[in-house]
């Protein structure tokens, strides 16, 4: 009898945990974003005796050069996650195919970047050697070698999911190895590619430590912009609009959560446990 009641409240409280966990900041911000600077001096959970979300947001859209971060977001975060998804993916395939030594000890290596942290002295000291230090491409290459490993682990076990015959009918019918894997493999990966989208593109989106050492303010992101003019005289305390600007931060990652999250379950569950 304990044990039944037990499990019928378990899930009750893990939904009570997870608005617990992620509902209280979430409401700290959006609060804290609708206040006046006297009221959000000391952020709190407490309701503003006046809203001011939207004052607060075209004050800080205006007057914290968002869109150009926000141009400079795009530019490193697209080309990052294409690169990333598309020689994550090639690499997985082969990875998978092809059960070899060489290939488990090179799985065992690319998959090792997860848990080895990126040495940042060597990777700005390399960028210096090849020219790329300070530019977009440089921070494109950092942010594609730092996230292979994250795609390879994901869709390395979800293409062993496919039935082999699938490859060898296109084989059969005369395609080549490029032609099977972009018009046979590619499109049954969407549901794992999705999860790695997401994933990634919350990494590089929110990222400031590796943008500042390899750019160093050349390029102005949001998480950069927000560093810098965070220090600056308009958000000098001013916690309702920096509290407005990681609004204005967030609302991009939240439109592509929405499009990819019906696959993203199912590509977890179809990779990273396989």
């Amino acid at each position: 009898m304990t044990r039944g009641i037990a499990a019928r409240l378990r899930p009750p409280a893990v939904v009570a945990l997870v608005v617990l966990v992620m509902g209280v900041p979430l409401w700290l911000v959006v609060v804290t974003a609708a206040k006046s600077q006297g009221e959000a001096l000391s952020p709190d959970l407490s309701l503003p005796s006046r809203w001011l979300l939207w004052e607060n947001l075209a004050r800080v859209w205006e007057q914290g050069d968002v869109p150009r971060a926000f141009l400079g977001s795009v530019l490193v975060v697209a080309p990052s996650v294409l690169l990333v998804l598309t020689f994550g993916s090639m690499a997985s395939w082969v990875l998978a195919r092809r059960a070899t030594r060489l290939n488990a000890v090179l799985y065992a290596c690319a998959i090792s970047g997860i848990v080895l942290p990126p040495a940042v002295v060597t990777i700005v000291l390399l960028l210096r050697q090849l020219g790329l230090a300070g530019s977009a491409v440089g921070m494109i290459g950092v942010y594609v070698g730092i996230y292979l490993s994250t795609v390879v682990f994901f869709v390395t076990g979800f293409v062993r999911t496919v039935p082999l015959s699938i490859e060898e009918a296109a084989r059969m019918d005369g395609a080549g190895p490029v032609r099977v894997f972009f018009a046979v493999i590619l499109p049954m990966l969407r549901p794992v590619l999705a999860t790695a989208t997401i994933l990634i593109c919350l990494y590089v989106w929110n990222d400031v430590f590796y943008a500042f050492f390899v750019v160093g303010g050349r390029l102005d992101t949001l998480p950069l912009n927000l560093f810098q003019v965070a220090n600056a005289g308009l958000y000098l305390n001013n916690w309702h609009l920096i509290f407005a600007y990681i609004i204005l931060m967030s609302l991009p990652l939240l439109v592509v959560f929405a499009v990819a999250q019906r696959r993203i379950i199912s590509g977890i569950t179809g990779g990273a446990v396989k």
